[in-house]
This record gives C-alpha cells, sequence and structure tokens, in this order.
C-alpha cells in the first residue's frame, strides 16, 4: 500500500503541474526558491523516468550541460548540473574529462537527482480531468493515486489558479507498421523501448531499423558494433533524402534562442506551418559524430577486405508491412526518387519513427467551451506559453513542449527549457524572480525595428584631465 495522498490546502493552489518530464521538472526546480508560491506537480508513472529505452551506453545529449533544469535561468540555483557532480563528489572529474556534451545515462541521473530530493511532486498521480469553476474562479484537478501496481487506490481533487500541462510526447508509429507492434511474435519494436528488447533484437538473423534521424543513428550504430564482421545482416532505411547531418552551426543553433521564438511566434500561422516543415535539420538531423563513428565502424570491417553485410538506403518509405508465418516480416518498400517498388524481409525491426505532441483532448476536454483554436483545430498559445481561453476564465494554463505550431523548433529543445519556465514564473506571478536577457541572438530575424531590445552599450566614463596648479 502507498501512503495516503496529504491533504490539499483549504485555499486554492497557485500552481498544478501536469506531468513530470525535464519541462515541469524545470519549472519546479526553479518555482522551489519562490516561497509564496504554493506549487504541486503530478506524475502519474512511479518515478521521473526519461526515454529509458535509449541510454545506450555511449550516447550523448545534444545540447551542453548548461543547458539543464536552471542553469541558463539562474546560474546559482542548486538544482544545477555542476551541484549535482559536486553533490556526488564528480566535480574534478567532470573538469579533467573536458566534456560539453553529457551521456544520456549522466542527464538522466542528474534529473533523478533533482526528482527524488524536490519537494512539491507527487508521482504515482493521474490526473483525470480539468474543470473551470467560474462561481469560485479556480481550476477543479480531478487525480487518481496509484498503488506500486499501477492500479487506482485513491481518488483526489484539488483547486488551483494556474495549471502548467508538461505531459511530454509519445512514440509515434506509422499506420503500416501499427498492426506489426501490437501482434506477437517477431520482435517490432519502437526504438523508445531498444534496450528493453535489445538481447532479442541482436539475436534476430536480419535487423531492419526504419527512420533515418538521431534514434535510428545510434540503434543502427550499437547493432553494428555487436554484430559479427561479415554477417552482420542489417539494413537501414529512412524516408529523407540522405542520412543529413543536424544543422550545429553557431550562427544555426541561434535558432533555439528566446529571440527566435519570440520572432517564430509573431508570424502569421500559414508561414509558422510553412517554416516548421522546412526545418527538420534543426532538429530531425544526425550528429556528425554519431555519423563519423558508423563510418568508421563500416570502414574498419573492410581492412581484411570485403564489405560489411550492411545495407543503408536513405529516401525510402515503407508502403504496408505483413507477417510471414509469425517467423518473419515483409516490408513493403518505396523508392521516394526512383520512384521503384521492393519488398524486403527481416527477422526484427526497430521503429526509430520519432515521437508526438500527446493529444491534451482528454485531460482539457473540461476546458474545451473556453478554448481558443486555430484554422487547423490546435490550440492558440500566447507569447508567455499560455492556452488562449475565453476571457471569463481569469486563471491561466500553461503548456510546455505541446507549442510547436505557435513557438517553433525551439519548442522541445532541453536549451530552451529554463527559460521558458522563467517565462512562465514571472508570467505567473507578475514580477520578475527570473530577469530575462533583452537579446539573445546575434541574428536579426526579421526587418522590424529591433533596436528597443538592444541593451545601450556601455560607455566608458570620461575622467577631467588634472591640470598643474589647480
Amino acid at each position: 500500500m502507498t501512503n495516503p495522498p496529504p491533504p490539499e490546502p483549504a485555499a486554492p493552489r497557485d500552481l498544478v503541474g501536469i506531468g513530470i518530464g525535464p519541462s515541469n521538472l524545470s519549472l519546479a526546480a526553479l518555482a522551489h526558491p519562490l516561497a509564496e508560491l504554493d506549487a504541486v506537480f503530478y506524475e502519474q508513472r512511479p518515478g521521473f523516468d526519461w526515454h529509458p529505452g535509449l541510454l545506450i551506453e555511449g550516447a550523448t545529449i545534444q545540447v551542453p550541460f548548461l543547458a539543464d533544469l536552471v542553469t541558463l535561468a539562474d546560474p546559482t540555483s542548486p538544482w544545477s548540473f555542476l551541484n549535482h557532480l559536486r553533490s556526488r563528489e564528480r566535480l574534478f572529474p567532470f573538469y579533467f574529462a573536458e566534456r560539453f556534451h553529457i551521456q544520456r545515462t549522466e542527464y538522466d541521473a542528474y534529473c533523478r537527482w533533482v526528482a527524488q530530493n524536490l519537494p512539491g511532486l507527487r508521482f504515482r498521480h493521474q490526473v483525470d480531468s480539468v474543470r473551470w469553476n467560474p462561481e469560485q474562479d479556480v481550476f477543479e484537478v480531478d487525480f487518481t493515486q496509484l498503488d506500486a501496481e499501477g492500479e487506482a487506490e485513491a481518488l483526489g481533487r484539488t483547486h488551483t489558479r494556474n495549471i502548467v500541462l508538461g505531459v511530454g510526447t509519445a512514440p509515434y508509429v506509422p499506420d503500416p507498421l501499427q498492426p506489426l507492434v501490437d501482434a506477437p511474435g517477431v520482435p517490432v519494436i519502437h526504438a523508445a523501448d531498444y534496450l528493453g528488447h535489445r538481447d532479442s533484437v541482436l539475436a534476430a538473423g536480419h535487423v531492419t531499423v526504419v527512420g533515418s534521424g538521431q534514434s535510428g543513428a545510434e540503434v543502427f550504430l550499437d547493432l553494428l558494433r555487436h554484430r559479427p564482421a561479415g554477417r552482420e545482416k542489417l539494413h537501414w532505411i529512412g524516408r529523407s533524402e540522405a542520412f543529413a547531418p543536424m544543422e550545429y552551426s553557431k550562427l544555426g543553433l541561434e535558432h533555439f534562442t528566446p529571440d527566435y521564438t519570440r520572432y517564430f511566434h509573431a508570424l502569421a500561422e500559414p508561414v509558422r506551418d510553412r517554416v516548421v516543415a522546412g526545418q527538420w535539420q534543426l532538429h530531425k538531423g544526425i550528429d556528425a559524430g554519431t555519423l563519423a563513428a558508423i563510418h568508421d565502424e563500416l570502414y574498419r570491417r573492410t581492412l581484411r577486405g570485403g564489405w560489411p553485410d550492411a545495407v543503408l538506403t536513405p529516401g525510402v518509405r515503407v508502403r504496408t508491412a505483413g507477417r510471414i508465418a509469425n517467423t518473419k516480416v515483409e516490408l513493403h518498400l518505396e523508392h521516394l526518387q526512383q520512384d521503384s517498388r521492393s519488398r524486403l524481409t527481416t527477422d526484427a525491426v526497430v521503429l526509430a519513427t520519432g515521437y508526438r505532441e500527446r493529444p491534451l483532448g482528454r485531460i482539457l476536454a473540461g476546458l474545451d467551451p473556453y478554448m481558443r483554436r486555430d484554422s487547423s483545430e490546435r490550440p492558440r498559445v500566447d507569447e508567455e506559453f499560455r492556452l488562449v481561453l475565453d476571457p471569463s476564465v481569469t486563471g491561466a494554463v500553461y503548456v510546455q513542449n505541446a507549442e510547436l505550431h505557435t513557438h517553433g523548433v525551439g519548442a522541445p529543445d532541453l536549451g530552451l527549457a529554463a527559460w521558458r519556465s522563467a517565462t512562465i514564473l514571472n508570467s505567473l506571478t507578475g514580477k520578475d524572480p527570473y530577469p530575462l536577457a533583452a537579446r539573445t541572438a546575434f541574428t536579426t530575424f526579421g526587418l522590424q525595428d529591433q533596436h528597443s531590445r538592444v541593451p545601450q552599450t556601455r560607455q566608458e566614463k570620461r575622467l577631467t584631465p588634472l591640470v598643474e596648479g589647480r
């Protein structure tokens, strides 16, 4: 039996967070020192869990360690990655390691440390519904407390003036492949579950990886390193026209700044949709180091003559798929440039087909009459990450990592998490507990006057020269 939920306060809370991933964990960490703020965060899982199936040995996160939960908003916060290292007596080893990009397992361990020590987090709490109570001017949040087996144990309700949604994304499986994932037999798994099924995938005679982004590259590299030379029996296919590197130039990275986020939000809706579709290489490409490691491993296997039994083909989509006698999978492929088709028989499939924003309809069904939507029926989100609601709703619903359509490619990026959390807290409190820089990029993204956002250049104080005799 788990402990009963703590009693709810008599007065409405200031903030209820739904979901505890990196985004809401960042918000909780930055909210912690604000003593006047009564905040609680609910998560249905038993503890913090960040892409456990992709914590492949040696894989690094794609942002520098400074993009932790708090540093880019408050470098003095006790919840920084560097303070985590200090608490583990690992600060000097990290200093001598000279690593700007840390391993995923290390980032996961850091977030777990924050989650285990930060008050106000309620794991095993599933939020069931959110409603606006116009008579009391508060949101009603109904939740279910779960036991160790994930079964319902107690029901609860809390009242709050504001809500922040941080429910994250879910693994995406294309429709033609969904029946294969649901059926037993041949292993067909999403990359999100890779490590949990790694042994069975490695034991398969022939393995196909579908997806030409970072996850597909990491899975392919891990399989390649653990298959015998000359008998790799690997296929790697993806829809993009190339196994392309992620844009990682310094000016290119300025698309992940607050400056660009503000610029993007001000664009017209059709323009935003068109821009996002063309920016895939900013966030769906492959780290150049991973591409180099794949090529190095393939090249190493040619040193004794012959080529590795590995086929890498971009520009390919899976039209349909099916099982053959429950022992193999047949993929029906189409090459997008050649307009040609073929079939591929394989013994295991890893779907590195990415993630999609979790739909908010179930949780927010009670707020649907108040929500304002765009021409594609998506929630409208203002510059401060608030859902645009009917003016009669005096509270605010903030969203994290659910605003790609309004705030651009930086929405899911870890590097903007602390800034977004600080923006939300500044908006929510009506103060500036976290002063934010007026300018963050050298690039000016539009032609409008930017001078109001540019800090004044500091002028050197001129001294009056001394004159002899005076």
